[in-house]
């Protein structure tokens, strides 16, 4: 389910996808239900591409929220993040995820991650399993879209280039043997 749930840099909150058109994203507020177009300029990330710090190997955000429901019995987290210290949030997850880095994970980035469970709750949504069928191209975001054109571009002046400088060579060499 985490597949179609994203993140868009900029904007509040998170957004499920709803439709893909050629050079944009229709995505649907979870707070709100408000539709709206994302384009290939925003910076969109799946939740199911995320992933926690942790002393060992990275953590997968669908576990680390799997943990938390289980924690909260998929009730909403009740702390007001807005007056919560470190220390708090830090306890917090240390209790959902004990061998979280403490140097690479910020107060913030739990703040936030509290904050997305409980949209995420709030929503309706208690199944944070992420799909694993590369079939569904549906999960593919604006950003791998931009990032595809920008290699065919690329590509694209490298070949003409190669053209310019092989028939540029062939040029010169003809006219440099009518001169001499």
């Amino acid at each position: 389910m985490l597949n179609q749930i994203l993140s868009i840099t900029g904007k509040p909150g998170l957004y499920k996808l709803v439709s893909q058109g050629k050079n944009m994203l229709i995505v649907e507020s979870l707070s709100d239900g408000k539709r709206m177009p994302t384009y290939s300029r925003d910076k969109i990330v799946s939740l199911a591409d995320v992933s926690m710090y942790t002393t060992g190997e990275d953590v997968a955000l669908s576990d680390v929220l799997t943990s938390i429901g289980k924690k909260q019995e998929l009730r909403p987290v009740e702390m007001d993040l807005k007056k919560a210290t470190p220390e708090t949030l830090r306890e917090f997850f240390e209790s959902v995820l004990p061998n979280f880095d403490r140097d690479r994970v910020y107060p913030t980035d739990i703040q936030k991650l509290i904050k997305w469970y409980n949209l995420l709750i709030a929503a309706g949504i208690t199944d944070f399993t992420v799909e694993k069928d590369d079939k569904d191209k549906t999960t593919e975001t604006a950003a791998d879209n931009k990032e595809a054109r920008e290699e065919q571009k690329l590509a694209r002046q490298t070949q003409v280039k190669t053209q310019k400088k092989s028939s540029g060579a062939s040029a010169k060499t003809g006219v440099g043997a009518k001169k001499g």
